[in-house]
């Protein structure tokens, strides 16, 4: 049977989300415990790759399981082992085709800033200190420049793979006087794609570059054109969409059908 896990965890001290040997990373200490757990080798699909340092409310794994095997039971088993560290949040049965990479529909990204004259002990593991003033007005203006279809190789690190990617929308909001959150719904992502828009929108925010330059950083087709990522200790994943939420209670699931 096809079992789906929504997770959560506190990125700072893994190696990132996909397992590499000889080191602590999300995708592994998953897999290792559900490997004792059900006594057999398990190996899971997570539904987005997150670099070291970045954290997650809403990443989702699938996998296969012994058939008969209880989700809740999966789901507080794992956690007495993981947590605080790595939790996880949901669990469900999902029909045998349900894949987390390839059956998502989008996934959402933020990053968390907080303003203020000094650093703040409590917040800075998860978010990124700006001590001075952002333009929050120029950033905004950049971030619509980068929202549809386009050839993100400026913000993405070389590896050969394609680059065109579709931004469904991309918001600065200010939940509280003191923070900012970008919020990134696409598709997909290539690797620092969100890190590297991040850098952008602060180096505009901060008038080191001028809003209209984020279009043009996008033509130029060149990471070399693009200020430097942002810190991965700030982002975080927080949902993954899919058609039907395999996390809906029954009866509540949203119908299949183009977003």
């Amino acid at each position: 049977m096809k079992l789906a896990l929504r997770v959560a965890y506190d990125g700072t001290d893994l190696r990132g989300f996909a397992r590499q040997p000889a080191c602590r990373t999300v995708q592994g200490e998953i897999e290792r415990c559900l490997s004792e757990l059900l006594r057999t080798p398990v190996r899971t699909v997570g539904a987005g790759r997150t670099d070291r340092g970045v954290h997650a409310s809403g990443q989702v794994v699938s996998l296969e399981a012994p058939g008969g095997t209880e989700p809740e039971w999966v789901m507080r088993r794992l956690n007495r082992r993981l947590a605080p560290e790595i939790a996880v949040c949901a669990a469900a049965a999902v029909p045998a085709g349900f894949d987390a990479r390839f059956s998502a529909r989008s996934r959402t990204y933020e990053y968390r800033l907080y303003r203020g004259p000094a650093p703040d002990p409590f917040l800075d593991r998860f978010a990124l200190h700006v001590p001075g003033g952002l333009d929050l007005r120029a950033m905004r203006a950049a971030a619509r420049a980068l929202v549809g279809e386009r050839d993100f190789a400026s913000f993405c690190r070389a590896g050969g793979r394609p680059t065109v990617r579709r931004v469904c929308s991309l918001s600065i909001a200010t939940p509280a006087p003191a923070r900012v959150v970008f919020r990134i719904r696409a598709d997909s992502f290539c690797q620092q794609m969100v890190r590297s828009i991040a850098g952008t929108l602060l180096a505009v925010g901060g008038g080191a570059r001028r809003p209209e330059e984020a279009g043009r950083i996008l033509a130029a087709r060149s990471r070399a054109a693009a200020p430097p990522v942002a810190s991965p200790k700030a982002l975080h994943f927080v949902a993954v969409e899919y058609r039907p939420d395999p996390f809906a209670p029954a009866g509540r699931r949203a119908p299949r059908g183009r977003p």
